[in-house]
C-alpha cells in the first residue's frame, strides 16, 4: 500500500513539474516623481492573434494630489500618450474610467486620486507578431500647485497565446469603470433641455432627465461640450420609485459661443454608483413648460428615501428560510436529515448543543462571506451572489470536501476531536463533537450559494449596492433564515430525541445519503469540465476516487500505516488545486450551449430591437445554477412559453455566467441584482426592461411578454 501511494504521488508530481511554463515580463519599470509614479502594464503575456491588445497606464498618486480626466473641468489637462518609436503598433487609445468630482472655491474639476489605471487599447499593424510598445506619457499632477511630468515607458510582448498576465486583474478593475455607449447598464437619457437666465445672459441652466430600470442611488452627470463653457455640479432630484432623476446644471460662458447653446453637440456621461453610460452628440432643446413644472414639483413632492433597512432585513430572513427549499440545497438536506435521525433516544442537552453549533456554522459562514464581499467591493472587483462557483479552485475544494463527507457517511473514517470536547458533543454520529456540527453548517452555506430564492435576490441586491453595515446585517439575517430549521430543533429538541434509536437502519441510511453526496461531487466535476476542460475534470474525478479508495483500504487494513495515508490524501488534495491551471484550459467562450431558440446576449442590440418594436427575453444562466436549470426545464423549455420564445415576435437572448464576466455582472447590477437566476423582458411597452422573479411560471413569463409588447403600457 505504501509503495503504491508513493508511486502515485511521484507520477502526479512529475506530471505537474513538466507542465509548468515561464512567465513573461508584463510591466515596465516605474517612472517616479516626488508626488506620483507611473508604469506601463500589460493585460496579456503575449500578443495572441487578435488585432488589439490592452495595456494600462498605472498611476500611484500621493495623498492630496490628483491627475485629470479627459475633460478636466475648470482647470488642468489630461494625460496623453505618444507611441513614436514603437514597433508593430498602428495606434493607441486611452480609455477613461469614471472620474471623481472635485469642488474647490467654486471651481469644478474632474480626475483621479490615490491609484488608477487608464486602459490603453493598442491596435497592431501585424496581429500575432512580437510587439514593442514605447509610450511617451505627459500628465499634470496637482495639489496646491500643479506640476507637469513626462515619462517614457516600454514593454515588449512576444508572439504566442494571449493568456492573462499577473496585472490583468488590476487592468480589469478599472476597465469595467469605463462608461459604455448608452443606453446601457439600465441607464437611459430621457430629455435634455436648456433655459438661459436672460436673452443675452452669460449663464443658464441645463436640465437633464434620465431613467433607470433599478432605483437611482447616487446619480451624477459629466458634461463635455465647447471649451468655452463651464459646467457646474448637478443638483439632483429623484422620483419616489427611484426610476426618474432630474439633474440641473449651471452653464457659464454663453457669450463666448458663436452659435446658440442649443446647437452645441454635447457628450453626457451619466453615472449612478458603479453604473455608467455615455451619450455622444446630445443636443439641448429649449426648455418646455412641462420640464419647468417638473423642476418645480419634483424636489418637493418626490424624494427617494429608498427601501427601509428593516423591510430588507425581513426579506433577507424570509429569503434565507425559502433557501432551505431551493434545489441547490437538496444535497445538504441529507446531512440535515441524518442530524435529526441520529439523535433518536439521545439526550435533550446534546441535541440542543449540536443543532446550535450547526446554526452557528451557518450564520458565521454568512458573516464571513459578507466580509469577503466587502473586501472585494472595496478593491473595485465585481461582486455577486454565488460568484465563487465561477472559480475552478472553489469547485475543486468543494469536490474534495464532498468526497470526504461521503466517505465519512460510508464509515471509511471518523473524525475524533480531543476527548474533553468530544464528551460535550453527540457520540451517536461519526462526526464527533460540536466542531463537526459547526462544519456541517459551513458546508450547508457553501452549497446554498449558487441558488437565489424569492426575496433573497432583492435583499442581496440592496445590501451589495450599499455600505459595510448593510451588507453585514443583510447577510446575518440570511444566515438566520437558512439556520432556522436547526434553531427550531434546538428550541424543541424532543423532535429529534423521539426518533427511533440508531440501529441497522441508520447504517443503510448513511450509505444512501453518502451516495447522494457523491452525486453532488459528480455535479461539481461536471461544472469543472465546462469551466476548464474534460481532461481537468477526469484528473479531479480520478483524485476523488483515489482518495475514497485509500480511505477505504485504510479502514480495511485497520489503520496499519497510521498517519501515512492521511499525508498522502493531503498531498493529493494539494495537487488537485493545481489541475485547473496546468491541465488544458478551454478557450474563454460560451459554456452554456445555445439551442435554436436562443441568441447570444448583446445588451447594446436590445435598444435597437426595442425601437423596431421587437420583444426581447433575456435569460442569465450558468451551469452551476441549479435553479436556472429548473426554470429552463419546467418553464422556458415547454408549454406556451417555449412556443412564444421560439416564435417570430420574440427574440430570446441568453447570457452565460458560468465563468466570470464583467459585462454580465454590470448588467445584473443595472437591475440592482447580484445573483442568478435572472430574467428580464424588453419591448415597446417596457424599454427599460421588466425584471422577473427568481422562480418562473408560465403565467409570470407570458404576462411579462404581453406587457412588454403593448406600447400603451409603457410607463412615462
Amino acid at each position: 500500500m505504501q509503495k503504491l501511494i508513493t508511486l502515485f504521488v511521484f507520477f502526479i508530481v512529475s506530471l505537474f513539474m513538466h507542465t509548468g511554463i515561464a512567465q513573461a515580463q508584463t510591466a515596465s519599470d516605474w517612472a517616479a516623481t516626488d508626488n506620483s509614479r507611473l508604469r506601463l502594464i500589460s493585460q496579456v503575456e503575449a500578443v495572441g492573434t487578435t488585432p488589439q491588445i490592452t495595456l494600462g497606464l498605472h498611476f500611484q498618486i500621493n495623498d492630496h494630489w490628483k491627475i485629470y480626466w479627459r475633460s478636466p473641468g475648470d482647470a488642468g489637462f489630461p494625460p496623453s500618450v505618444e507611441i513614436a518609436g514603437s514597433n508593430n503598433v498602428e495606434r493607441a487609445e486611452i480609455k477613461w474610467p469614471l472620474p471623481e468630482r472635485f469642488s474647490i472655491l467654486g471651481f469644478e474639476t474632474l480626475g483621479y486620486t490615490e491609484e488608477t489605471v487608464l486602459p490603453l487599447v493598442v491596435t497592431l499593424k501585424n496581429p500575432g507578431k512580437a510587439t514593442h510598445i514605447k509610450a511617451a506619457v505627459s500628465y499634470l499632477a496637482c495639489a496646491e500647485v500643479c506640476i507637469p511630468y513626462d515619462a517614457v515607458l516600454d514593454i515588449t510582448l512576444p508572439s504566442g497565446d494571449a493568456s492573462p498576465s499577473t496585472e490583468a486583474h488590476l487592468i480589469n478593475r478599472y476597465q469595467v469603470q469605463v462608461p459604455t455607449a448608452g443606453p446601457a447598464m439600465g441607464l437611459s437619457l430621457q430629455d435634455v433641455q436648456f433655459k438661459a437666465d436672460g436673452e443675452k445672459s452669460d449663464a443658464g441652466t441645463l436640465m437633464i432627465t434620465a431613467t433607470s430600470n433599478a432605483p437611482f442611488v447616487e446619480p451624477d452627470v459629466f458634461i463635455e461640450g465647447s471649451e468655452m463653457l463651464a459646467f457646474g455640479a448637478p443638483e439632483v432630484s429623484i422620483s419616489t420609485d427611484g426610476a426618474l432623476a432630474l439633474m440641473e446644471i449651471r452653464v457659464e460662458g454663453l457669450t463666448f459661443l458663436k452659435k446658440p447653446f442649443t446647437d452645441i453637440p454635447l457628450t453626457l456621461t451619466l453615472s449612478d454608483s458603479s453604473r455608467s453610460a455615455e451619450f455622444v452628440g446630445a443636443e439641448a432643446a429649449p426648455a418646455t413648460a412641462d420640464m419647468l413644472a417638473l423642476a418645480e414639483k419634483l424636489p418637493q413632492d418626490y424624494t427617494n428615501e429608498g427601501p427601509s433597512i428593516l423591510v430588507m432585513l425581513g426579506l433577507a430572513l424570509l429569503g434565507g428560510v425559502i433557501l432551505n427549499l431551493m434545489p441547490c440545497v437538496l444535497p445538504v438536506l441529507s446531512i440535515k436529515l441524518l442530524g435529526v435521525v441520529s439523535h433518536g433516544g439521545g439526550h435533550t442537552r446534546t441535541v440542543r448543543l449540536n443543532f446550535l453549533a450547526s446554526s452557528a456554522g451557518i450564520i458565521s459562514s454568512f458573516i464571513a462571506l459578507a466580509v469577503v464581499l466587502i473586501t472585494l467591493k472595496s478593491a473595485g472587483i465585481a461582486i455577486g451572489w454565488g460568484i465563487q462557483f465561477q472559480h475552478p479552485w472553489f469547485l475543486v475544494a468543494m469536490a474534495m470536501v464532498v468526497t470526504l463527507f461521503a466517505c465519512n457517511l460510508w464509515g471509511f473514517f471518523e473524525v475524533h476531536l480531543p476527548e474533553a470536547v468530544a464528551e460535550i458533543g453527540a457520540q451517536e454520529t461519526h462526526v464527533h463533537g460540536l466542531g463537526g456540527h459547526f462544519m456541517t453548517g459551513v458546508f450547508a452555506t457553501l452549497l446554498a450559494t449558487p441558488c437565489s430564492a424569492p426575496f433573497l435576490g432583492t435583499a442581496v441586491g440592496f445590501a451589495l449596492a450599499r455600505g459595510t453595515s448593510e451588507i453585514l446585517m443583510i447577510f446575518a439575517a440570511l444566515g438566520v433564515g437558512l439556520a432556522l430549521p436547526y434553531l427550531l430543533v434546538a428550541a424543541y429538541p424532543k423532535f429529534a430525541t423521539k426518533m427511533p434509536k440508531p440501529g441497522r437502519w441508520m447504517v443503510i441510511l448513511r450509505r444512501v445519503l453518502g451516495f447522494a453526496l457523491a452525486g453532488t461531487g459528480a455535479w461539481l466535476v461536471a461544472i469543472l469540465a465546462v469551466q476548464v476542460s474534460d481532461i481537468a475534470a477526469i484528473f479531479i474525478g480520478t483524485i476523488m476516487v483515489t482518495v475514497a479508495a485509500m480511505l477505504y483500504i485504510h479502514k480495511r487494513l485497520h489503520r496499519r500505516y497510521g498517519k501515512l495515508d492521511w499525508i498522502a490524501v493531503a498531498i493529493l488534495a494539494v495537487f488537485a488545486f493545481s489541475v485547473p491551471d496546468t491541465v488544458g484550459n478551454t478557450p474563454d467562450t460560451e459554456t452554456v450551449k445555445l439551442d435554436g431558440v436562443w441568441q447570444t446576449f448583446d445588451e447594446r442590440e436590445i435598444q435597437t430591437l426595442v425601437k423596431n418594436n421587437r420583444v426581447i427575453f433575456v435569460d442569465v444562466t450558468a451551469k452551476w445554477c441549479i435553479t436556472c436549470q429548473v426554470n429552463k426545464a419546467l418553464v422556458l423549455s415547454q408549454g406556451e412559453v417555449y412556443v412564444r420564445l421560439n416564435g417570430p415576435d420574440v427574440i430570446a437572448m441568453q447570457a452565460d455566467w458560468t465563468k466570470p464576466s464583467e459585462i454580465i455582472s454590470r448588467y445584473l447590477a443595472s437591475f440592482g441584482r447580484y445573483g442568478i437566476p435572472f430574467n428580464a423582458v424588453y419591448g415597446p411597452g417596457a424599454p427599460n426592461g421588466i425584471a422577473l422573479p427568481e422562480l418562473l411560471s408560465q403565467d409570470i413569463v407570458l404576462e411579462a411578454l404581453d406587457k412588454a409588447a403593448n406600447k400603451a403600457q409603457q410607463q412615462m
